[in-house]
């Protein structure tokens, strides 16, 4: 009944925010701003989501070389694209499972490197993403309670918190490996695999914290982020009917946060809300913020759901390969 009821909730958020953005705005209004779009803006603004994905791509080939030295960035970026683009059309985050356990046989990695890597790109994304709601909060001017509901003592901290795990894992050691020995006095067998499964954590995260392997991945982190920060600010600058496109700087940590609240797969409603949310608290009116909104998240939507897409038709995975995710 769990999922169900996540589902559920999702669709009701997803709704309930459609109708928040939609409930005072004139609907041929916002038609008309989308459609006197710039198609040179939106081309621009494609070509720099591409480059912002070969980044991540680098990024996440860094962190899987400790497993698979053979790696190649070609070999990880239809598998990263195919996560994105099942983690838009597909409830229950399954491009993360995907990512997880789908492609590890043909990467050559097990389930605890790839694992590793997911988690440490979320702290490196989210820690990312707190820096540029920090800088856009400063520069506009924006109380951070206007656009997202925490402090700026709050971002502070969980930054702080991000860093610590990063850099410092060897420090949660020795608490985790408590918690596998406990649970081994309910199950051996349980214990040993928690244990087993623990040291090719650790032994992953131990390569991402030294200093020469985070530098390059903060890097290409820091780049992959500045890169969808132009993609927004290149759509923002497609519509004539914003006042402030600069905003676009803002709205890109801000949607980005809001993607964490329970939605429908690709985060509708929930994106868009509060992407229109940080337009409008930048000084732009109503209806173009909320062309904005949906703009944006088509832009980011559609071409990794197609690149994705047709990397899985190229390159299905083998019932062989689906048998040894569930294992």
């Amino acid at each position: 009944m769990k999922r169900p009821l996540q589902l559920s909730l999702g669709i009701a958020l997803a709704a309930l925010f459609l109708w928040l953005i939609l409930r005072h705005i004139d609907t041929a209004e916002l038609l008309q701003a989308l459609a006197g779009a710039h198609a040179g803006w939106l081309t621009a603004a494609v070509a720099l989501f591409y480059v912002g994905y070969a980044c991540r791509i680098e990024r996440w080939h860094i962190m899987l070389t400790q497993g698979n030295p053979r790696l190649r960035w070609r070999h990880c970026a239809g598998p990263l694209m195919a996560s994105v683009a099942a983690n838009n059309v597909l409830p229950f985050r399954a491009g993360d499972l995907l990512r997880a356990f789908g492609f590890n046989r043909r990467l050559g990695i097990d389930a605890a490197t790839s694992l590793t890597t997911l988690m440490v790109e979320r702290l490196l994304d989210l820690l990312m993403v707190i820096a540029l709601l920090a800088a856009a909060l400063t520069w506009f001017g924006v109380e951070a309670g206007a656009v997202v509901s925490m402090s700026g003592g709050v971002l502070g901290a969980l930054a702080l918190v991000i860093l610590v795990v990063l850099l410092f894992p060897a420090r949660f050691r020795r608490p985790a490996e408590t918690l596998a020995r406990f649970a081994g006095r309910f199950s051996a067998r349980l214990g040993e695999r928690l244990l087993a499964e623990l040291q090719k954590v650790f032994a992953a995260m131990a390569h991402t914290s030294q200093a020469r392997t985070m530098y390059r991945l903060v890097a290409w982190s820091l780049a992959a982020w500045l890169f969808e920060a132009g993609v927004f600010y290149c759509v923002a600058r497609a519509l004539a009917g914003l006042a402030q496109p600069a905003a676009a700087w803002l709205a890109t940590p801000v949607g980005t946060l809001a993607t964490v609240i329970p939605s429908t797969p690709g985060y509708v409603g929930t994106f868009d809300f509060f992407t229109a949310r940080a337009m409008t608290a930048a000084g732009n009116a109503t209806t173009p913020a909320a062309a904005y909104a949906f703009l944006v998240h088509a832009v980011l939507w559609l071409p990794p759901t197609l690149a994705g897409g047709l990397y899985l038709m190229l390159r299905p995975l083998s019932l062989d390969e689906r048998t040894k995710s569930r294992t």
